[in-house]
């Protein structure tokens, strides 16, 4: 008899089945996503969470940064596999969206808790490790907004700053 602990499914949501050109990837990785993501049940509910967000609720800003370290194995292992440049591009926008959000005190904690970034890259690794596959239009889409988000972060404040500034010096 399987324990809860060993079926595939024990922790609220379905691992992802490895379909056959994608039965290489590692049983670890499985089990890293599952403790990252969803390894403990809230005690009178059906929620799920991993440690990822109790990193970040425990240590804040720092368990963040503790719970992205995991993810850049799938992403170190998505580039062995052969995964899309593109598609790594969204692997990383989907780690620093939880990391980024997650250090919001107590916002960020639930962010975390339900924004799974790992059983979502891990979904994109099987979808195209090893395989001859484009990319979809939505890993597009996603790092296009990524770098436009990034670029306006960055340009929006020196705009600012710039327009206050002949604001103040040209009165």
């Amino acid at each position: 008899m399987r324990s809860r602990a060993d079926s595939p499914s024990w922790s609220g949501w379905r691992v992802p089945a490895p379909p056959a050109a994608n039965a290489g990837i590692p049983a670890w990785v499985r089990q890293l996503v599952l403790l990252m993501d969803g390894a403990f049940r809230i005690p009178g509910t059906e929620i799920r969470v991993g440690l990822d967000p109790i990193l970040g609720l425990l240590l804040p800003g720092a368990g963040d940064v503790l719970g992205a370290v995991p993810s850049f194995l799938i992403i170190a292992l998505a580039t062995r596999r052969g995964v899309p440049a593109v598609v790594v591009l969204r692997m990383l926008v989907n780690i620093a969206l939880d990391s980024f959000i997650g250090a919001i005190p107590l916002l960020g904690d639930v962010f975390d808790a339900t924004f799974r970034s790992n059983q979502m890259n891990l979904a994109l690794l099987e979808r195209h490790a090893g395989l001859p596959r484009t990319p979809r239009w939505t890993d597009y889409l996603v790092v296009g907004v990524a770098i436009a988000l990034g670029v306006s972060l960055v340009l929006v404040p020196i705009l600012l700053v710039a327009l206050l500034a002949k604001l103040v010096f040209t009165s």
